[in-house]
């Protein structure tokens, strides 16, 4: 069973050229799905594997606790699996046919307000290369709206200051050109020139755009760290991930008219259903807008 997992998260990332993360988190809920057929279920062979036994899964995760959004991810995992399994002749049937994806309710994204995102852009001190490091990669976040697994793997070739744009590379390997504003490439700019030269290392020769202490590409980890120390400092109290500039940067456009489709396009949504959230999001804005300002309301 082992070597059909290898053999799968090859396919998917040589033939559906999925980020590493993706194929990473694959991997996680199809060992735990293997590991319970073989050690509950006593399944010998993937060619014995039945809808029950699939369904049997489903049961022991939401025993655990687990979350609909996360047995809808692992559905998703197992039915890939056994198409793959199938289309290669491993096994005669695909047990997943009639398996039905758990409902959801789709809980609008976390954004901060415009005075709480320039209270965390304005937190990092550029009297030093990690202060200039770390307000070049909230700046460019903010006015880009790429992920943070985009940010860490650019590269200094990737940003084209002059003509005011980056290339990055998103989801199923799709490049995407997204413009930034002046404001974070100045940021960027005074980090490459008076910042970065700090964290390179002769040691650990690397073309990334932002470096580590040890001269090395930045961490999703190191990153994540990072933002939580500064939204400590900043006095913002709710709750933050690395996707909240991402959020912010998209709800704010929304909220002040932006064309979906263009919004769409540089956030690298594959559908446009994706991108519509954000429309949910600015609503209570809009709500206050009106009331606030309508002679009748």
């Amino acid at each position: 069973m082992e070597q059909h997992l290898q053999e799968f998260k090859q396919y998917m990332g040589v033939e559906k050229r999925l980020a590493q993360n993706t194929l990473l988190s694959y991997e996680r809920d199809l060992k735990s799905y293997l590991d319970y057929l073989h050690k509950v279920e006593l399944i010998p062979s993937l060619n014995d594997v039945q809808r029950v036994h699939i369904i049997h899964f489903l049961e022991y995760l939401k025993e655990q606790g687990k979350s609909a959004k996360t047995l809808a991810r692992h559905i998703a995992s197992i039915r890939a699996f056994h198409q793959f399994l199938l289309r290669s002749k491993v096994v005669e049937d695909d047990p997943t046919v009639q398996i039905e994806t758990p409902r959801m309710e789709r809980s609008l994204p976390k954004v901060l307000t415009l005075k709480e995102v320039e209270q965390l852009l304005d937190t990092p001190k550029t009297n030093d290369h990690y202060g200039l490091r770390d307000k070049a990669m909230l700046e460019l976040l903010y006015a880009t709206g790429i992920r943070v697994s985009e940010l860490i793997d650019l590269d200094i070739e990737h940003v084209q200051l002059t003509m005011g744009f980056i290339r990055c590379r998103g989801k199923a390997d799709k490049e995407r050109i997204i413009p930034i504003g002046k404001t974070a490439a100045d940021a960027i700019k005074h980090y490459l020139e008076q910042g970065r030269p700090h964290f390179v290392s002769l040691k650990h020769a690397d073309n990334a755009l932002f470096l580590n202490h040890q001269g090395k590409r930045l961490s999703r980890q190191g990153f994540w760290k990072i933002l939580k120390k500064l939204a400590l400092e900043a006095g913002i109290d709710k709750e933050l991930t690395p996707h909240t500039l991402r959020h912010s940067f998209a709800a704010h456009l929304v909220e002040n008219g932006a064309d979906l489709r263009a919004v769409q396009e540089m956030l690298g949504h594959a559908d446009i259903s994706t991108t519509q959230i954000y429309t949910q999001v600015t609503k209570p804005r809009l709500t206050d807008v009106y009331r606030k300002f309508h002679p009748r309301a």
